[in-house]
């Protein structure tokens, strides 16, 4: 992975949750979401993606998670991100409409309670 990033994956029962730890950009966005799709499977329900700790989302980064979330949507599996609204990357998420477009949740245990709400 990216010296800009971190990607930890944790299996929450049938959901994945990616936690994604540094900055997203264009130099690493496509290395993020090759091992974000590693961690799904035909089984997953919905993927929580936790923001929590990613102090930097650029263009690339917005984009790669309104494909992820179009992908998802194909495969009749839903997308949650976690944001937590002080972070540095909220306004972002807010102003580009992904807020509107994926569900989004303040803490990681709301959203995994909103993946099982799903079931």
């Amino acid at each position: 992975m990216s010296s800009l990033a971190r990607i930890v994956v944790e299996q929450h029962g049938a959901f994945p949750v990616v936690a994604i730890e540094g900055e997203v950009d264009a130099s690493n966005a496509t290395e993020i979401s090759r091992s974000i799709d590693a961690a799904l499977s035909n089984h997953s329900i919905a993927l929580v993606v936790d923001l929590t700790e990613t102090g930097y989302l650029d263009s690339a980064g917005i984009n790669l998670l309104f494909a992820l979330g179009a992908r998802l949507r194909d495969r009749q599996q839903r997308l949650l991100l976690v944001v937590d609204p002080a972070s540095p990357v909220a306004r972002i998420v807010a102003i580009s409409g992904l807020a509107v477009a994926e569900r989004t949740e303040e803490t990681r245990a709301a959203a995994l309670e909103q993946a099982h709400a799903g079931l």
